[in-house]
């Protein structure tokens, strides 16, 4: 399977934000990536569309509903989120969307901030695997993957996708 080059996904993802937001009438949102690879795309698409604002960045790895089976990621840092939550039309970005949890602990991160207007999920990939009934309302590109494959980005620059098959033990080889 060969997979997109993100860069060209980006500027097809930016109209597409750029349109749902106008259609929404949303002129002032806050851009929030998931650490590591949504902040990544978040920074690329903020250029894409010519923004030169700031940028919030939540680590989920709290608020995950498997950090207890999994153990939590070694490179646990807090999340930084440098403007109001309460009232403010958000736009999420993460990198690939794959079960749903990831966007799940984000969500509940966020709403511990306070109550926004509104949320847009932008991912880079969609991997059509869902756990959860979460979509994107901006994909770059949807992948239906095999049970034992994933999908991983390197970054920020260049970005590269990988794809990886999963061990007996769940991890990839």
């Amino acid at each position: 399977m060969s997979l997109p080059n993100p860069a060209e996904l980006l500027p097809q993802m930016a109209a597409s934000l750029n349109s749902h937001l106008n259609r929404r009438q949303i002129a002032t949102p806050r851009f929030i990536g998931i650490r590591t690879g949504g902040v990544w795309v978040a920074q690329a698409l903020l250029e894409q569309l010519g923004r030169d604002e700031p940028l919030g960045v939540l680590d989920v790895s709290f608020y995950r509903d498997d950090f207890t089976q999994n153990g939590l990621h070694p490179q646990v840092q807090p999340s930084e989120l440098p403007f109001e939550i309460e009232g403010q039309h958000l736009v999420l970005i993460d990198d690939v969307l794959m079960s749903g949890r990831t966007i799940r602990a984000a969500l509940n991160e966020l709403f511990d901030y306070g109550r926004p207007a509104s949320v847009t999920l932008v991912s880079l990939l969609d991997l059509d695997a869902r756990e959860l009934p979460i979509r994107p309302d901006v994909v770059g590109a949807t992948l239906s993957l095999a049970a034992d494959q994933r999908v991983k980005l390197s970054g920020p620059a260049p970005f590269t996708l990988e794809l990886q098959t999963l061990s007996d033990q769940g991890r990839p080889q």
